[in-house]
């Protein structure tokens, strides 16, 4: 099913989406929920199946309509999904573990994927009231409550010392030894995809991602770094790209916004 060049039509409706995910989840957030343990022993509250439910059939009601993956889905089949062009690519509750904690640092993600890289992307942060959005060729912006949006861009000259963002729950022997190769640089911690956001607004210079995550935790935001101006690439410097094989686990990968500097020669050595 072909699709327009530009799919900003959507994003009216998938913020407004976005939005009323984020309301169920606070619903629950304010309660004594429970937390229970998925197969791959990550948590699952009811915030993460309410939210769930609330973005597929709002999704699925918009037309022209797509296919939908969600983390809280059953994942299908490469052969069943490998001939889709267009796709929306979910994470309902991406920061679960924040959820858990009641920092506030958890998101609501929700992008098109077509031919294989994003090309809408929105990402609301409900307790904050925080929502990041953009679409091909129209540009990222980030919207405070009910303040008028704003357009951001990334800094396309990193600053000295160098601005790292990271997860407050993931960290790694591989990415000591990569920070360790950066020279002089703070480190900024905070979770789920608001990390790629600080580098779309360019609070942050870098974002290297030296451990596992699965599409639907980087597609939405992806999609925002690149209308900011930075890239997402893998620690060759590869663009991610989404559905091009049967696992829907991401390579590690590295978010930035100045091109000018080869970010992948401090990945020498690590393989991910």
């Amino acid at each position: 099913m072909p699709i327009r060049k530009e799919p900003s039509h959507f994003l009216e409706s998938v913020v407004a989406l976005a939005r009323e995910a984020g309301r169920r989840i606070l619903e629950i957030y304010g309660s004594d929920f429970r937390v229970a343990v998925k197969d791959d022993s990550s948590p699952l509250t009811a915030a993460d199946l309410a939210s769930h439910h609330c973005l597929v059939e709002g999704l699925t009601a918009l037309r022209p309509a797509y296919p939908i993956i969600s983390e809280e889905s059953k994942t299908l089949p490469f052969e069943e999904r490998r001939g889709w062009e267009t796709f929306w690519l979910i994470d309902p509750l991406d920061g679960t573990k924040e959820f858990i904690k009641r920092n506030g640092e958890f998101t609501v993600n929700v992008a098109l994927i077509h031919r294989h890289q994003p090309v809408l992307g929105v990402v609301y942060a409900p307790e904050k009231e925080l929502c990041y959005f953009a679409s091909e060729a129209c540009g990222a912006f980030k919207q405070t409550g009910d303040l008028p949006p704003r357009s951001i861009e990334v800094t396309q000259s990193a600053h000295y010392p160098l601005r790292v963002v990271g997860s407050r729950s993931h960290q790694t022997e591989d990415l000591a030894v990569f920070l360790s190769r950066l020279g002089e640089y703070e480190l900024m911690s905070i979770g789920s995809s608001l990390k790629l956001c600080r580098v779309a607004e360019g609070v942050a210079d870098l974002y290297p991602r030296i451990g596992l995550t699965s599409e639907w935790d980087t597609a939405a935001a992806h999609c925002i770094v690149k209308e900011a101006g930075g890239e997402v690439t893998d620690l060759r410097g590869q663009p991610l790209r989404y559905n091009t094989k049967p696992s829907l686990l991401n390579p590690y990968f590295l978010v930035f916004g100045d091109k000018s500097r080869d970010w992948s020669r401090y990945a020498d050595g690590i393989e991910g």
